[in-house]
């Protein structure tokens, strides 16, 4: 499960809200609940500093589920303050059900999927 969201600039609680939609909106959008989540990874654009986007999850109640975070590759035409995340799950869902959450200026990121969501900027 695939999921993505920017950050409109580098600070903690912005960093921890977006990482927080992003994570609860895949939850929605799929039918899961954290015990249905296996592990996920988490990359960061090295533009973003201020937290771990695991954290995020953890203040969800991913206490027991892995979590690793990383850097993204850093190509000159990349977005920026961009976190991702790769999540495996335990879904009866085939994998053409599945609903990939790409949110903000993100959605732009995969324009080719017919379900990406992009959520209006709140002021």
């Amino acid at each position: 499960m695939r999921g993505a969201t920017q950050l409109d600039v580098d600070e903690r609680e912005h960093l921890l809200a977006r990482t927080s939609e992003m994570v609860l909106d895949v939850m929605a959008s799929n039918g899961l609940g954290v015990d249905d989540f296996i592990s996920v990874v988490f990359t960061a654009t090295s533009d973003l500093h201020s937290e771990f986007p695991a954290y995020a999850a953890r203040q969800l109640g991913f206490g027991d589920v892995p979590l690793l975070c990383a850097r993204e590759l850093e190509i000159e035409r990349s977005m920026p303050r961009v976190v991702r995340m790769l999540a495996h799950v335990e879904t009866d869902l085939p994998r053409a059900d599945l609903t990939h959450c790409y949110l903000h200026g993100a959605a732009a990121l995969r324009s080719d999927l017919t379900r990406v969501r992009s959520v209006p900027d709140q002021a």
